[in-house]
């Protein structure tokens, strides 16, 4: 596949997703014939969104959108997926941690904005965080899956699950009891949505024990909005089979719907060489895995599996963050350091 790039520097940061803009309103206010929207690493939500754009002329532009989540700025970190809904557009935290531990509560939220709203000005912002109400639904989802997950082994569990309790405990936190000693924890790196407004997620980690990528539903995510609020519900956990390497271990990059009813995902290493990461410490085999761009329905079978199809091998490409399907041709983000790759198929 031949690749044309397109390289920017957003607030000096990494991308992760590519959500294609569906407001016209937006397009106009920025002179633009279609863009996308990515999320920066690290920093609160607020401070993380961006645009980038094709204008009229050919050029393609990045804008940092300022944003504002009233009582919660400042209260996030780590948004990782960015997914479209009934008008809104969704943004989940990756409910991890840092690469050596524990878990942090930062990352457990969800957050939502309306496109029209960043064509004229401060962007609102609404976040809902869960205080790890999504990692209990998804461990108990995990725990009833027809499939085996790869157990985390002894020192991730150490520094993901024992260390995070520890914390809680000793800061008195009413989240210490949604987490359990046997938990897995998770790394919600993909999201989209079916039309019923169940999200489908997928994960980095855990995969299954044969290596395979990990998606979960969620049920009730709009509802996290409505006044009174509620809290989601985890369904069925399905494996993606046909799409890893003999030998390796694949987790999700990036989930987008196709126009056919079907998804499209970039799938790659569970976490990234050379930044300390204890997954590789203890799963070598997860980390030396270049990124695939692979096609499925959900059309699960009754032991959980989702066959999958192989569209493009994306070697030598470890680090795809996001996919976009659009006009019949492919785009790509990548996660580089200090700045934001987009890949034109």
């Amino acid at each position: 596949m031949s690749l044309r790039l397109v390289e920017f520097v957003v607030a000096g940061n990494e991308a992760s997703d590519l959500l294609p803009v569906r407001s016209p309103a937006l397009l106009r206010a920025y002179g633009a014939t279609r863009g996308f929207w990515t999320v920066l690493d690290e920093g609160p939500v607020e401070s993380c969104l961006a645009l980038l754009l094709e204008r009229t002329d050919g050029e393609w532009v990045a804008h940092h959108v300022p944003a504002d989540a009233g009582a919660e700025n400042g209260r996030t970190e780590d948004g990782e997926a960015l997914a479209h809904h009934d008008g809104w557009v969704y943004v989940f935290g990756s409910h991890f941690g840092s690469k050596a531990g524990p878990l942090r509560p930062r990352r457990a939220f969800v957050a939502r904005f309306r496109e029209d709203d960043a064509a004229t000005g401060t962007l609102p912002v609404r976040v809902v965080r869960n205080r790890f109400r999504v990692h209990r639904a998804i461990n108990d989802a995990l725990a009833k899956a027809p499939f085996t997950p790869l157990p985390p082994g002894d020192r991730v569990r150490d520094r993901f699950i024992v260390e995070t309790v520890a914390r809680g405990t000793a800061r008195a936190k009413g989240w210490v009891s949604r987490l359990a000693g046997d938990d897995l924890p998770l790394n919600v790196e993909a999201a989209a949505f079916h039309p019923d407004g169940t999200v489908l997620l997928g994960l980095r980690f855990p995969v299954t024990v044969d290596g395979e990528p990990v998606l979960v539903e969620l049920a009730g995510v709009p509802e996290m909005f409505a006044p009174g609020g509620g809290w989601p519900r985890a369904g069925r956990a399905y494996a993606l089979t046909g799409v890893t390497p003999p030998g390796e271990l694949v987790g999700f990059r990036a989930l987008t719907p196709t126009a056919d009813g079907g998804y499209a995902a970039v799938t790659g290493s569970i976490d990234a060489l050379g930044k300390g990461s204890v997954l590789l410490d203890d799963h070598p085999a997860g980390g030396e895995v270049t990124s695939r761009h692979v096609r499925f329905r959900w059309e699960p079978t009754d032991d959980g599996r989702i066959p999958a199809e192989l569209v493009a091998e994306l070697a030598p490409f470890r680090h795809v963050e996001g996919l976009a399907e659009l006009d019949g041709r492919c785009f790509y983000v990548t996660d580089e350091d200090h700045r934001v790759a987009l890949w034109l198929g």
